[in-house]
């Protein structure tokens, strides 16, 4: 079975996170999405909260689970039994980021492939980060994120 395996903090899960998704349940058998617990972001949503949202957003996959994770990536990997990271770019500055985790990523676990699905145009601007500034100035974000996502949002700005 090929197994791979998408991380990411998803705070929030978004189209474009999606797309990403969708089209790695193309090519392998089976999608793990990774949702990091411990980040150095401050993330808005619990890891409770995200890894919610992601299960809800996804569960139209048939070849999709969820799991959330408190350990070095490549490690979470071996867990899982995932021989491929799944990563999504949106543009040059992805790319370098990415480049980096994948050279150090090969150094902790040569075995570990990473492979990269450029985002489409409609999504190469998108961000969680814009997602939750859109929402917490009350903008609309239902071309963004999944419906579910929408209403966790506005729940959590309502209480703020």
């Amino acid at each position: 079975m090929k197994r791979a395996l998408t991380p990411g903090t998803f705070d929030p899960i978004t189209y474009g996170h999606l797309d990403i998704i969708k089209r790695a349940t193309a090519i392998f058998d089976e999608v793990v999405v990774a949702v990091a617990e411990s980040t150095p972001k401050n993330t808005l949503f619990t890891i409770e909260e995200r890894t919610e949202l992601v299960r809800e957003a996804t569960k139209c996959f048939e070849n999709v689970r969820v799991e959330n994770f408190d350990c070095l990536l490549v490690d979470f990997a071996r867990q899982m039994d995932a021989h491929v990271l799944v990563k999504g770019l949106r543009a040059i500055t992805d790319f370098e980021y990415e480049f980096q985790m994948n050279a150090l990523n090969h150094q902790l676990d040569n075995y570990i492939e990473t492979s990269f699905i450029m985002s489409p145009p409609k999504f190469m601007y998108l961000s969680s980060s814009i997602v939750r500034e859109l929402a917490s100035l009350n903008g609309d974000v239902s071309s963004l994120v999944p419906p579910c996502v929408e209403e966790a949002l506005k729940r959590k700005f309502a209480k703020n």
